[in-house]
């Protein structure tokens, strides 16, 4: 099992970054896939999550408007586009996958690092 976030970077406030998690090693199309992030001296706190079919997102009310989650399940593919970066989305963006809803995600990947400077 293998989930693989990629695509972070160094921007100035108000650019864009767009992050991907490949997965490899298990069912993708049946899993639920996370983004999270944890900043320096933080804890980790959920950014958004989209559902097996892609019917269904949710994002954190800090990320609503400027972030966008969507999957390409023939490509395993997980994107986070993030729009309008704050110096406070600075963080390593980590993926995650959930087979069963409500319970603890079931596997996590290596994160990647996003750096907005002011």
């Amino acid at each position: 099992v293998q989930l693989q976030a990629s695509g972070g970077g160094s921007v100035q406030a108000g650019g864009s970054l767009r992050l991907s998690c490949v997965a490899s090693g298990f069912p993708f199309r049946n899993y639920a896939i996370g983004w999270f992030r944890q900043a320096p001296g933080k804890e980790r706190e959920g950014v958004s999550c989209i559902s097996p079919s892609d019917g269904d997102t949710h994002y954190a009310d800090s990320m609503k408007g400027r972030f966008t989650i969507s999957r390409d399940n023939a490509k395993t593919t997980v994107y986070l586009q993030m729009n309008s970066l704050k110096p406070e989305d600075t963080a390593v963006y980590s993926c995650a996958a959930q087979l069963r809803v409500g319970r603890s995600y079931d596997y996590w990947g290596q994160g990647t690092l996003v750096t907005v400077s002011s």
